[in-house]
């Protein structure tokens, strides 16, 4: 039987790579997006392409009620959940902490870690052997920026992603005996569209000189390392959190 994922933030970037990834490898894969309709109908495309069912799913993550709502749709398209990849993320135009209003944060936290984290708890639910599930994988997408802080840019996003750290050790060690696994992976920069989206679209060949490896990273790179963590050569790791950064 073909193994399910739902993927946050499917409709471009990691997201869309990670759904690409999970067809060729025999999974169905529910492709959430927010805006990207059109992005969404082509990471679709490309699962059905690779023999795997795809279903599309819109949700507002900014709104935590939400996370409820993402779920039952799920429901409605798939009977197993194997895997939840915790991907979608924002920035917003580079700041000092200074100049953050309420509602940026507000934003920042809820897309960033309260909806992540309200959708890791019911998928552990669903997946727990202990409520008659089958077991699971739970992948959260952090950032090095939790460890670097991203003084004068991004300190929201930063925090945020620090807090989904710290759900992947707590939750991973409360479900490691229930079939689950709750692993986390640190993407370094990434040439996605999310540099554009904070106004910098030539952000990660600008900073390029700061990355040991001299160069950004790809879509593909942490979309194979997020298969990786779900495959069964994975099966000890859990609580971790990988950084896939280039050495920065």
């Amino acid at each position: 039987m073909r193994k399910a994922a739902l993927i946050t933030g499917a409709s471009d970037g990691i997201g869309q790579e990670c759904a690409r990834q999970l067809a060729r490898a025999g999974w169905d894969v529910a492709v959430h997006y927010h805006r990207n309709l059109a992005g969404a109908e082509t990471t679709a495309r490309a699962v059905t392409e690779a023999g795997g069912q795809a279903a599309i799913i819109q949700a507002d993550l900014s709104d935590p009620l939400n996370a409820q709502r993402l779920m039952h749709s799920y429901s409605e398209r798939f009977i197993r959940l194997d895997a939840l990849i915790n991907n979608a993320g924002i920035v917003d135009a580079a700041r000092r902490v200074e100049e953050m209003t309420p509602e940026r944060i507000t934003r920042m936290f809820a897309v960033n870690l309260t909806t992540p984290f309200l959708l890791a708890g019911l998928a552990a639910k669903r997946m727990s052997t202990r409520h008659g599930g089958d077991g699971g994988v739970i992948v959260n997408v952090s950032s090095v920026a939790a460890r670097l802080g991203a003084a004068g840019q991004y300190v929201d996003y930063a925090s945020a992603k620090a807090g989904l750290d710290a759900l992947t050790k707590g939750l991973a060690e409360e479900v490691a005996t229930e079939g689950i696994r709750v692993v986390a992976i640190r993407p370094g920069i990434v040439e996605t569209g999310i540099h554009a989206k904070g106004g910098q679209p030539d952000r990660a060949r600008n900073l390029a000189d700061r990355i040991p490896m001299g160069r950004p990273g790809q879509p593909y790179e942490i979309a194979r390392t997020i298969l990786w963590l779900l495959s069964d050569d994975a099966s000890y790791i859990t609580g971790t959190t990988i950084d896939v950064s280039g050495g920065r």
